[in-house]
């Protein structure tokens, strides 16, 4: 079993107020999120609260896009905490958690994800580090967030 963490950050010229509502909020996940267009077929679902806490979004795609779910368990002005669960392509637990830090009249966000890996999956990342996995779509997240909370139009 290893252990993970790794963060990505960016700079946003727009209010947290603005940053929050595009994370807190899964239906709006579709403008920026980096795995929206991966699978054109995907099947969502969202349940629970419409945003915030207690807010699910499931998903169901091909072999690239995967299977898994998402639900917010902490939201306050500055922090967003998710539970993210990937069913396939293989198992795994995650804590995600989005930090909105005000910057002027912008915000700076830094985009972290924790979790361990275990059996394969575990020996797959000594070679291949989750970071360097999972980093690149966070690069992409968050440059799309950056895009659509500057521009106003979700």
């Amino acid at each position: 079993m290893a252990a993970f963490e790794f963060t990505r950050s960016t700079s946003i010229a727009a209010p947290p107020a603005v940053v929050h509502a595009l994370i807190d909020d899964f239906h709006r996940w579709e403008a920026w999120s980096p795995w929206e267009d991966v699978d054109p077929g995907m099947r969502r679902a969202h349940s629970g609260s419409d945003h915030g806490v207690g807010a699910r979004y499931e998903w169901q795609g091909n072999r690239k896009a995967g299977q898994g779910s998402m639900e917010i368990t902490r939201s306050t002005p500055d922090r967003i905490g998710i539970d993210l669960r990937f069913l396939k392509p293989f198992k795994a637990d995650n804590e995600i958690e989005f930090a909105l830090t005000p910057v002027g009249e912008g915000t700076n966000v830094d985009w972290t994800m924790r979790g361990t890996t275990t059996g394969l999956t575990a020996l797959f990342t000594r070679f291949m580090p989750t970071e360097k996995l999972v980093g690149q779509d966070f690069d992409k997240g968050l440059a799309r967030l950056k895009r659509v909370a500057e521009a106003g139009t979700a």
